[in-house]
C-alpha cells in the first residue's frame, strides 16, 4: 500500500488505516501508485477524483499501440479500467490481502466473472448447499444453459462429501463465508485443502463477512467476491460487485488428463504465441478474467458508483463492528423471547457453528442472521406488518436495520421441500442489523411481537410458547411481552470477540 500521506514504515499499516489509504488516484492493483506528486496543473485533490469519461486520449500513435499492445499500463476505455475504478480496486485487494482485484457492477457479476474465468463447457463445479439464492440460480439455469453443470454437498464442513463429488472435469469450489441466510460457518481451510489436492480452484463469497471479519484468502481460499452493494458501500445507495484474486494457485496445474486449464496454458495469439501463465504468471487468471471476461462481457461499474463505494469503504471496521455486536445483542435476546423457535446466529453459545467462528470471526460474528417464529407463515406475516424501525427491504449490510421474509420472496422459486431441506420455514425471517441504538431495534421487535399476540395467530402462538415453557427447555424465558428481556446493557460481548 502506498500513499504520499503515510510515514515510511516496515510495519503492514491496520485494517482501519488501510481502509482510508489503501489506493490512491491512479493506483495500481496492489495498492502502490502509478505516479505519485501533484496532478497536472498543480491540483492534488485528498480525495479520488470521480472520471466520468467513456475512455482516455493517447499522446501520440505509439502509445495507443503500445496501450493495446498492453506494454505501457495506461488507460484506454473505462469498459476496460478507470482511474477512479483502479483506486478502489488496490483499496479492497489491500484489505483483503490480494494480489489484485476486478471491480464489476454487481455481486451477481464478480461471481459470473470468477467462474467464467475458469470454467468452459463440459466442466463442473461443485458448490455448498447453502448459499444466495440467486447465485444458486445462476449456476443450475444460467450456467448449466452454457454447458457448466454444478452439483452441490449438504454439509459443507464435511471433507468426505467434498471429495465424493469431485469429477475429472471439476475446475472449482463455491463457498459462502457467512452463508445465507442460515449462518452455517463454513471451515474454509478444509474446503480448501480438499481442492488444492484436486488442483481445484476455490472461490468464496466473503459479502457477509467482510474483510475486518474474515479474510478467505489466508485460510486458502484462490479467489475471493462481494457483493459491493452491501457492507462495502454500506448505504444501500448502489450497486457493485469484485473480484479478488490471490496468489497461492498454481495455475499451469496439470493432471493425467493434462492442463487443468487450457485456456491459462496455451499460446495466445493476442500475447504474442504466449500463454497467460507464461506471460503473467501468478496473475495468469486475474488478467485473464479482466481483459477477456469482464472486457467482452462488459459488466462495468460506473465511476461513479466506484467513488460511492470507496466511500463507504472509509468507515468499513466502524459499521462492521458496532453492527455485529448489536447483531449479537438481538440474537440473545430473541433466543430468549418464548415466541421465537430458533435463531440462526454463530455467534450464541448454543449455535453448533460458534467454534468455527470463535476461529474464523474473532472479531464478530456478522450482523445478518435468521430466526423463526412460532406460529409460521401467518405470524412471520404479522410481524413483518408490524415492524416500524426495521426497513421491510431485500437488501443486507445497510446502515439501516432491514428485514425480509425468504419463504415468500428470495426462497419463493423452491418448492416447500426444497425449502424445508434448507431449513428456509415459513415462520423464518431475515434480519440485517445496521447502526441504529441496540435499545430501539429491541423495542420495535417487542412491539411486533405484540402485534403477533393480538392477532389472529396470537391464540395458537401463545399456546404454543406456553406448551414449550412447560416442556421445562426455556424455565427463565421473558414474558410475552418482552420486558423482562436482556437489554443490550446486559449482554456481554461474544468471548472472542477483539
Amino acid at each position: 500500500m502506498t500513499d504520499q500521506h503515510l510515514p515510511p514504515t516496515s510495519r503492514r499499516p491496520g485494517f482501519a488505516t488501510q481502509q482510508v489509504h489503501a489506493g490512491v488516484p491512479g493506483a495500481g492493483a496492489d495498492g502502490s501508485a502509478v505516479a505519485g506528486g501533484p496532478q497536472a496543473g498543480g491540483v492534488n485533490p485528498r480525495a479520488t477524483p470521480i472520471h466520468l469519461s467513456a475512455g482516455f486520449v493517447f499522446d501520440d500513435f505509439e502509445q495507443a499501440r503500445d496501450r493495446f499492445a498492453g506494454t505501457d499500463d495506461g488507460f484506454t476505455y473505462t469498459r476496460i479500467g478507470n482511474p477512479t475504478t483502479s483506486a478502489l480496486e488496490g483499496r479492497i485487494a489491500a484489505l483483503e490481502g490480494g494480489r489484485g482485484a476486478i471491480l464489476v457492477g454487481s455481486g451477481q457479476a464478480a461471481v459470473s466473472t470468477a467462474v467464467l474465468a475458469l470454467l468452459a463447457a463440459g466442466d463442473h463445479l461443485v458448490s455448498a448447499t447453502s448459499i444466495y439464492e440467486g447465485s444458486r440460480g445462476l449456476f443450475l439455469d444460467n450456467f448449466g444453459r452454457l454447458g457448466i453443470e454444478t452439483s452441490f454437498v449438504a454439509d459443507a464442513n464435511d471433507a468426505a462429501e467434498w471429495d465424493a463429488a469431485v469429477r475429472p472435469s471439476t475446475k472449482a469450489f463455491f463457498v459462502e463465508s457467512i452463508p445465507n441466510p442460515k449462518n452455517d460457518i463454513v471451515d474454509i481451510a478444509l474446503v480448501a485443502e480438499v481442492a488444492h489436492r484436486h488442483g481445484i480452484a476455490l472461490i468464496v463469497d466473503n459479502t457477509f463477512a467482510t474483510p475486518y471479519l474474515e479474510r478467505p484468502l489466508e485460510h486458502g481460499a484462490d479467489l475471493v467476491v462481494h457483493s459491493a452493494s452491501k457492507f462495502l458501500a454500506g448505504h444501500g445507495t448502489v450497486l457493485g460487485g469484485v473480484v479478488v484474486t490471490g496468489d497461492g494457485f498454481d495455475w499451469a496445474v496439470t493432471d493425467a488428463r493434462g492442463a487443468r486449464f487450457p485456456h491459462l496454458t496455451s499460446p495466445v495469439a493476442a500475447l504474442g504465441g504466449s500463454s497467460y501463465v507464461e506471460r503473467f504468471g501468478r496473475d495468469a487468471l486475474a488478467v485473464y478474467a479482466r481483459d477477456v471476461v469482464v472486457s467482452r462481457f462488459g459488466p462495468t461499474p460506473s465511476p461513479l458508483n466506484a467513488f460511492l463505494i470507496q466511500q463507504g469503504i472509509e468507515t468499513l471496521s466502524l459499521r462492521v463492528s458496532r453492527q455485529s455486536e448489536s447483531a449479537l445483542a438481538v440474537a440473545r435476546w430473541l433466543e430468549r423471547h418464548p415466541l421465537v423457535e430458533s435463531v440462526d446466529y454463530a455467534g450464541l453459545e448454543s449455535s453448533p457453528y460458534r467454534a468455527l467462528a470463535a476461529r474464523y470471526l474473532p472479531r464478530g460474528q456478522g450482523s445478518v442472521f435468521a430466526f423463526t417464529l412460532r406460529g409460521g407463515a401467518e405470524a412471520a406475516r404479522t410481524f413483518f406488518d408490524s415492524v416500524g424501525l426495521f426497513t421491510r427491504m431485500t437488501h443486507l449490510g445497510d446502515v439501516r436495520s432491514l428485514i425480509i421474509h425468504p419463504a415468500s420472496t428470495t426462497h419463493a422459486q423452491r418448492t416447500p421441500e426444497q425449502r424445508a431441506a434448507a431449513g428456509i420455514g415459513d415462520g423464518l425471517l431475515r434480519l440485517s442489523i445496521g447502526v441504529e441504538d441496540v435499545d430501539d431495534l429491541l423495542d420495535d421487535l417487542e412491539q411486533a411481537f405484540g402485534a403477533v399476540l393480538a392477532g389472529e395467530a396470537g391464540r395458537a402462538v401463545a399456546a404454543a410458547a406456553d406448551a414449550h415453557r412447560a416442556s421445562g427447555t426455556e424455565a427463565d424465558a421473558p414474558g410475552a411481552s418482552g420486558t423482562d428481556a436482556p437489554r443490550a446493557s446486559d449482554t456481554a460481548l461474544f468471548a472472542g470477540a477483539a
